[in-house]
């Protein structure tokens, strides 16, 4: 497996990862499908430097992807990053989410990144557990935050300060 900064031509294999997520009503509160066009815009505000969007490349084919965000836009949070990890059906457990959010730790201080923030649907037991293996904790829970269709969820926020 190679982990690697995200050129804009796996931005179709990324969305495609995402969208099947998407409908798994698991591990995003969007409904539809996003578009590559659409995504253009969040994929053009990473960069290797600051926000980056890794894959994990398996022969050739992205197996999964790690993106960093902004937390909140004010001074005090400077150095706070919310991270999203998706990994392609066909590559699930095999130790790829690990990987990235290992990574994720590893280059923190590169990026000035203080603390690593995940929002996680609460009846996602895989995520809750990749995170807290990784030694992030449970920070807060929003609860019955997510609705899809007639079910209500919770939101866990999950974070972990690093040196």
């Amino acid at each position: 497996m190679t982990i690697r900064d995200a050129a804009e031509a796996d931005l179709p294999a990324i969305i495609e990862i995402y969208n099947a997520a998407t409908a798994t009503r698991a591990s995003t509160a969007l409904f539809e499908p996003v578009s590559v066009e659409e995504r253009l815009p969040w994929f053009r505000r990473h960069s290797p430097d600051a926000f980056p969007l890794w894959v994990a490349e398996i022969e050739g084919e992205i197996a999964g992807w790690l993106s960093f965000h902004q937390f909140i836009r004010r001074p005090a949070y400077r150095g706070a990053a919310e991270i999203s990890i998706y990994v392609h059906e066909k590559f699930r457990r095999r130790g790829i989410g690990r990987t990235l959010l290992e990574k994720a730790i590893a280059d923190a201080p590169r990026l000035k990144t203080r603390a690593l923030l995940g929002y996680v649907l609460g009846h996602n037991e895989a995520s809750l557990a990749l995170f807290e293996q990784a030694g992030f904790e449970r920070w807060g829970r929003l609860p019955r935050l997510a609705r899809f269709e007639n079910a209500e969820r919770d939101l866990v926020i999950l974070g972990r300060h690093l040196a």
